[in-house]
């Protein structure tokens, strides 16, 4: 099962309505928002990757699909 909370004051806040049993152990993984000092936004982290492929294909971004899975190449006059 998955909960969502916050934390506050010491004490991680579960959303909504949770029923653990007493001494049940949990795994709280900490998620970096956009917003925290030096976090970075998934948009911000593809970026990072924009432009990595040398050398490839002049039409590698309108036939992805052809290159990837072998699927027919788009006319380029449609």
């Amino acid at each position: 099962m998955v909960y969502l909370g916050t934390y506050k004051g010491g004490v991680v806040v579960l959303e909504g309505s949770v029923e653990l049993r007493e001494g049940q152990r949990v795994e709280v993984v900490a998620e970096p928002s956009p917003s925290d000092a030096g976090g970075t936004s998934a948009l911000q982290e593809l970026l990072k990757l924009s432009g990595v492929i040398k050398g490839g294909p002049s039409d590698a971004s309108e036939n992805h699909d052809h290159y990837i899975y072998g699927a027919k190449k788009r006319d380029p006059e449609s």
